[in-house]
């Protein structure tokens, strides 16, 4: 189901959570370069990509709790923060299955949702309606998915340490891509009864 939201939403784009949005934005390109390093003859740095994951993951639930606290909720928020997490969702796929360490086939499978998704806001732009807001569903896949990346890198190498972290991260990767894929079917029922409403309008 669609969160709504009855708070006063405002025009203002220089915001603290829009702020914080933007900086997550800026952090994607370096969490990427961070990741591939040792791909291309660099030492190895993903202590600090899993820096830049974990204060992404604390600005993802700031922007959102201090936009509803302070009634700073924006028309550049609800398309910055959604944005900043498909992302950090899709520059950290890149960056694992490069590595090696995400199998081809969760990443399709992510992958295929946001195409699925994709196709969706089309066909809402084609009738007239805005993407369609972030419902509580997909917030959580997020949540899932932010949590098991960051685990999923640190399980690379031996010690208990590493596998704690391998069984906890693929724990998050198998919830968050259902969850992902849950809130994806529930877009698409939503886009199917809107178009439906549509035409029998006509």
């Amino acid at each position: 189901m669609e969160v709504q939201e009855t708070r006063v939403q405002t025009d203002r784009v220089l915001t603290i959570p829009n702020i914080l949005s933007a900086a997550r934005l800026v952090g994607v390109p370096l969490f990427l370069w961070l990741i591939l390093r040792p791909e291309f003859g660099g030492p190895n740095s993903d202590g600090w990509a899993l820096l830049v994951l974990a204060l992404s993951g604390i600005s993802d639930y700031l922007d959102g709790k201090l936009a509803r606290r302070w009634n700073q909720i924006s028309s550049l928020g609800r398309l910055l923060d959604p944005a900043a997490d498909r992302l950090y969702i899709l520059s950290t796929l890149v960056g694992l299955t490069w590595r090696e360490i995400l199998p081809l086939w969760l990443t399709a499978a992510l992958l295929a949702r946001e195409l699925v998704l994709l196709v969706m806001v089309g066909i809402l732009r084609r009738h007239g309606y805005p993407p369609p807001q972030v419902n509580f569903l997909g917030k959580a896949a997020t949540f899932n998915l932010m949590y098991a990346f960051p685990l999923l890198l640190l399980s690379e190498g031996s010690g208990w340490l590493h596998t704690t972290a391998a069984i906890f991260g693929w724990a998050f990767a198998g919830w968050g891509t259902t969850l992902y894929w849950w809130a994806g079917v529930l877009y698409v029922v939503q886009v199917r009864r809107l178009v439906m409403a549509d035409t029998a309008a006509d």
